[in-house]
């Protein structure tokens, strides 16, 4: 509750947080559009594969022209301005940046940003979720070795899931379940990037203004985010994750608690201290009134009579029980929120979210009928979407990581529906990526 004023002294010192970053598409720009106003803390650099790109989003967000135009890391690390460059390596290195924000959405290419990143000693807010979702415990354990910090980012799903998991704990109550919300139907699962704008909300128009990666908004649409973001929750909170992967009850913000309970108890848990997602759409299309879909929740017990009296006494709204209640935020932000992560490492030394043991994972599952020899093309695509699965029976059962789905061809072909295998697929094995995923998989 104080970070405001505490980058204000920063500001006044002289001495802002001092950031670099790696990827400017829409969360990149959304950040862009607020850090640009907040004296406390100095981007000296941005990379990018096309700094035109890049610099084109920064003058959509109204950045000047003078303050983006520095031509070195170190004239704009002297003069308090901007550089944008295609080098990641020279950005990660340079001597003045503290902070390294990955923003690139490519989980490959991220894991060698990040562990780029932490062998020049600096720490790391990862947005490129996809790759905490397959990778996240190594990567806070080399962070832990480099002794610098690695973080989710604050704006984006999981990590605002992660401070109600924390508030709840914190109180003294037990944690139920917690998750996000989705517009969900089953055939959703079979949502390309040329169908997306037809079911998401917003026009194709709106979506070409808004510079919006159908491909991207797709993996949402298709359930592969929600599982990507229901694995990094499980990781960094140490919820259990469901056996045969997301169920998308349906229920609106006010139904949490009676949805979001255990089987024996009336709801659509296994048991209790799960992760889950809460549909928008009941399961025939219908809108639910007052939904989560962009949001956040976080279910708790009242164990006890006295608890339960006391959510009684103060018109807590519970489950029809009066034994579970629960929290929850309606909207995220995105990449607007992300300061909070800069301020929160830059200044406390804490992470907004950080996996601590490896309990979910995500599957890469046919889409359709793959035939021997295609290439898939990650989550989001025409080929695979994501499944959610607990860690230990995913890695006994050889199953290949939603985040290494990327441009690699089939072997065999796989029916729709059916997960794929690490021997399934032609594979590079050369890859950090990979090479940190099964030194991973040999810590559990």
């Amino acid at each position: 509750m104080n970070l405001f004023s505490m980058l204000g002294k920063r500001a006044e010192d002289g001495d802002p947080i001092r950031i670099g970053m790696i990827g400017a598409g829409k969360f990149g720009t959304m950040f862009l559009s607020q850090v640009r106003k907040i004296a406390g803390i100095h981007l000296i650099g941005v990379a990018d594969l096309s700094p035109a790109n890049a610099r084109s989003n920064m003058e959509l967000v109204s950045w000047e022209a003078e303050r983006f135009g520095a031509t070195s890391l170190d004239q704009a690390a002297r003069e308090g301005t901007t550089h944008v460059g295609d080098d990641w390596q020279a950005l990660v290195a340079h001597p003045a940046i503290d902070i390294v924000i990955e923003c690139t959405g490519a989980p490959v290419a991220a894991i060698d940003h990040i562990l780029g990143a932490f062998g020049h000693g600096k720490h790391v807010i990862n947005v490129t979720v996809e790759a905490d979702a397959f990778c996240g415990y190594a990567l806070a354990r080399k962070a832990q070795e480099a002794g610098v910090i690695y973080s989710m980012a604050y704006g984006d799903q999981p990590a605002l899931t992660c401070e109600l998991v924390d508030w709840a704990r914190t109180c003294g109550f037990n944690v139920t379940a917690a998750g996000r919300g989705h517009k969900w139907l089953p055939e959703f699962r079979k949502s390309t990037p040329e169908t997306v704008w037809d079911h998401w909300g917003v026009t194709r128009e709106a979506a070409e203004r808004g510079r919006l990666n159908p491909k991207m908004f797709n993996s949402f649409l298709d359930g592969s985010k929600p599982a990507i973001e229901s694995s990094a929750i499980a990781n960094a909170t140490g919820l259990l994750v469901p056996t045969n992967g997301l169920q998308f009850p349906v229920g609106g913000a006010e139904d949490l608690a009676n949805i979001m309970r255990p089987k024996s108890d009336g709801g659509h848990l296994e048991q209790k201290g799960m992760v889950e997602v809460a549909s928008s759409l009941t399961r025939d299309g219908t809108p639910v009134p007052y939904d989560i879909r962009q949001g956040v929740w976080v279910v708790f017990e009242g164990e006890t009579d006295y608890l339960r009296n006391c959510f009684q006494e103060y018109l807590v709204r519970t489950d029809d029980s009066g034994r579970y209640s629960s929290l929850y935020k309606r909207w995220h932000l995105i990449g607007l929120e992300l300061p909070v992560s800069v301020a929160s490492v830059g200044l406390r030394g804490e992470p907004t979210g950080v996996a601590r043991c490896f309990n979910g994972d995500v599957a890469a599952i046919a889409k359709r009928d793959l035939a021997a020899g295609e290439i898939l093309d990650g989550e989001g695509g025409y080929t695979v979407t994501g499944g959610l699965r607990p860690a230990k029976a995913s890695v006994a059962a050889g199953y290949l990581p939603l985040g290494l789905a990327h441009d690699v061809k089939l072997k065999t072909a796989i029916a729709d529906g059916q997960p794929i295998r690490f021997a399934d697929v032609e594979i590079d094995e050369t890859t950090t990526a990979y090479k940190l995923r099964r030194w991973m998989e040999g810590l559990i």
